[in-house]
């Protein structure tokens, strides 16, 4: 089986309250990760910019064709020749609020898939500090694959961590690589965030990326960081800590046929029904 090398770098970039500032801080890490020999640049979920208003998350909004985070990162992703994972945008949606859209970019600044996410994180972290992105808009509902050349890449977007039939579903439509850019909160983020992306490699023999936010957000709260690469084995081939810069992987997809050919748990899938109820 021949070697499929691809050089992937999560920008694990801070939360920025307008698109100036999310635009600057995505370009500089953009620009060291070219120079790393990166071919696949991942971005976290709300890299267009975020800030929070009570439990309520307020990420600045505009309509795909006139969305400067998008205009230069495309822009970008063209002169340098690279893939680009855009973590997510707020785009206006068709019900008055908001979409949370992640895209994939490639290598001529051109938009390959689009996914608006599905699961929304409405908690309750403790009595007092809540959660609610589903105050700014309603949910998507269709999965997402973006076909690059050097794989095929699953898309997905944080909260949609915690609910692995998303992922299942992905993988037995090819996908190779899971993506799931995220801003986790640093309260929530401590213990489910390694596991889960580790479990979500583990279960379908694929690779997980998933750059991650971190710091503080204007208004209130913070962001958990620890951007990770994991491999189809759940091994982590590379992590961030608490402050922004890059993670950095070389790995071989080439892997992914030989997990799923040694542990063929995609093809072992069996439908089963859930006892009656007295």
């Amino acid at each position: 089986m021949s070697a499929r090398p691809l050089r992937i770098a999560c920008l694990q970039t801070r939360p920025r309250p307008d698109f100036a500032g999310a635009l600057g801080e995505a370009l500089a890490l953009a620009e060291a990760a070219v120079a790393e020999g990166a071919g696949l640049l991942a971005l976290p979920e709300h890299c267009g910019g975020l800030r929070s208003e009570g439990a309520s998350v307020v990420p600045p909004a505009a309509a795909e064709a006139e969305h400067p985070v998008l205009a230069g990162l495309a822009d970008f992703a063209a002169r340098h020749g690279v893939w680009m994972l855009i973590g997510s945008l707020a785009i206006p949606g068709p019900e008055g609020g908001i979409r949370n859209r992640s895209m994939v970019l490639d290598d001529a600044g051109r938009i390959r898939a689009r996914y608006d996410r599905i699961h929304r994180f409405d908690v309750a972290l403790s009595g007092a500090e809540t959660c609610r992105e589903s105050d700014r808009g309603g949910p998507g509902g269709v999965a997402a694959l973006a076909q690059a050349p050097f794989g095929l890449i699953g898309m997905s977007l944080c909260d949609d961590l915690r609910c692995p039939l998303l992922y299942r579903d992905l993988a037995r439509a090819g996908a190779e690589i899971l993506a799931v850019p995220a801003a986790f909160t640093r309260r929530d983020g401590g213990a489910p965030w390694r596991v889960l992306n580790r479990a979500r490699a583990i279960e379908n023999g694929a690779f997980v990326v998933a750059p991650g936010a971190v710091g503080p957000v204007e208004g209130g709260g913070a962001c958990h960081g620890h951007s990770l690469i994991v491999g189809p084995w759940g091994e982590v081939l590379a992590e961030g800590g608490d402050a922004p810069g890059l993670v950095l992987a070389t790995v071989d997809l080439a892997e992914v046929e030989t997990v799923r050919a040694r542990i063929p748990s995609l093809a072992g899938d069996r439908p089963y029904r859930m006892p009656a109820e007295d």
